[in-house]
Formats: structure tokens, C-alpha cells, sequence
């Protein structure tokens, strides 16, 4: 039995995500599909974690148990040819028979992009959220490392059906900054792992920085184990990607 590993990218605009859902179009049933068909026989396919629905990814990584000898180049060809062309395998290789994507992530990187600009090209509308109004980008900046660190991030977490079990919500997070890209406004933040709408709720709550309805106290409230409340708004899933996940070397 052979582990491979596969880094994936792909358009979340036309899926409901990454996990298996009945009758649903996601990224994972798309793959178990075509590396089925290549088996021969249906093949489970792990990935690093979630996406939402909307949501894009530059690098996802995920990995499955095949018999087939197929020869890793044939394999990453036959799985783009039969995968839409929404979804790209951009690298195979054969890994520890053990390894699992999510357990053995170090890191995960994403991008929430704002398109700033008063138009927002057509080309563009499906992978930005469009934000023409006025916001303090400099004061935006300035307060996101407040997120850097181990906090309780509860009130960054959407409702999941893993809330019943009692896991901790505590997640570290590595970097946080928010950055001038032309006409985008790029919020890049690098963390050990990330909660169900996290990353969308706390690109809300860095906009209502920038309108000037929060400040930092405010931000550090919401970090405090306990809060009762929500902060956010959680912003539109297309403007948020998952650029890479980092492992050991």
C-alpha cells in the first residue's frame, strides 16, 4: 500500500466546500471520485482541514492510501484530467505511511483580500470582497498583531457540530498583519490551526477597526476567555484562500 501526499488548488466559487456533504458538490468528494475511478475501488482522501464553501486555496494538502503502481507524474496527470477544472493537483509524491495532513500540520497560512477600489473588475469579483468605503487602514494595521499569541478565540468561532464534544478553542497564532497590495487591502495571518469562520469573523472585526467602532481595549475583550459575545461580522467567503500549510521538513 502506497501513502501519497497531494497539494491541491483550486476555485471554491462552484463548491460547498471542502468536506463531504450528500448531494453536494465539495472538493473532497471530487477527488475521492477520480482517485476512486484511478483504484478501482472508492479511496478515502484526508485533508489539512476545511475549507468553507467560497472558499479558495492556493495549496491545500491531503493524502490517501492507494495499491495502484501507477508512477506519481501518470497519477498527478490522470487525476487532472478527470478532476473540473476548477480543482488543479499540483504536486504528488509518496510520503511515511503514517502521515496524516491535519495531525501532522505545523502551521497554516491564509489571505483575506479587499478590493478597495471604487470599481471592482468582473475578473476579480469571485475571489475579493469589494469594500469601497472609507476605512482607517492605518489603524487596521496597527491592530491586528493584537491577535498574535495564544488566545481564546470563542468569539471568532462559528456554531459547529464539534461544540458538543467540549474542544478547546484556544488557538496560537503566528502572524497577523494587514498590508497595501495595489488596490487590495491583504489581511495575512499564519497560525497552528483555525476554528470554523475564524478568519472571515476576525477580517470583520479588523473593518469595524478601520470604520472607527472598535478599538483596541475592544479587541483584547474579545479575546478574553468568557466573552460573551460574537465579534465579527464574519466577511464573504470569497475573499479568503488558503495559501499553504507548513509540515517538518
Amino acid at each position: 500500500m502506497r501513502r501519497i501526499r497531494i497539494t491541491v488548488s483550486y476555485d471554491g466559487t462552484e463548491f460547498h466546500g471542502w468536506q463531504v456533504q450528500p448531494g453536494l458538490p465539495t472538493i473532497q468528494s471530487e477527488l475521492q471520485r477520480v482517485i476512486g475511478e484511478i483504484e478501482g475501488r472508492p479511496v478515502e482522501v484526508a485533508g489539512s482541514g476545511r475549507t468553507d464553501a467560497g472558499v479558495h486555496a492556493l495549496a491545500q494538502v491531503a493524502a490517501f492510501s492507494i495499491e495502484n503502481p501507477i508512477p506519481l507524474d501518470n497519477l498527478r496527470r490522470a487525476m487532472n484530467r478527470l478532476l473540473p477544472r476548477s480543482i488543479r493537483v499540483t504536486c504528488v509524491e509518496e510520503t511515511d505511511p503514517e502521515f496524516h495532513p491535519r495531525f501532522a500540520a505545523k502551521a497554516k497560512n491564509y489571505q483575506y483580500r479587499i478590493w478597495r477600489a471604487e470599481i471592482c473588475p468582473p475578473m476579480q469579483r469571485l475571489y475579493v470582497c469589494h469594500h469601497p468605503y472609507p476605512l482607517n487602514e492605518a489603524r487596521m494595521a496597527e491592530y491586528a498583531p493584537v491577535f498574535e499569541g495564544e488566545h481564546d478565540f470563542s468569539a471568532f468561532a462559528a456554531s459547529d457540530e464539534k461544540d458538543a464534544l467540549g474542544a478547546t478553542k484556544v488557538r496560537r497564532i503566528f502572524e497577523s498583519v494587514v498590508r497595501r497590495e495595489g488596490d487590495e487591502l491583504v489581511y495575512q495571518v499564519r497560525g497552528s490551526g483555525f476554528l470554523k469562520h475564524m478568519v472571515r469573523m476576525i477580517a470583520g472585526t479588523l473593518i469595524e477597526v478601520g470604520k472607527g467602532n472598535l478599538d483596541r481595549d475592544a479587541l483584547l475583550e474579545r479575546l478574553r476567555p468568557g466573552y460573551p459575545g460574537k465579534s465579527g461580522p464574519a466577511m464573504r467567503a470569497c475573499g479568503l484562500r488558503l495559501v499553504s500549510v507548513e509540515y517538518e521538513p
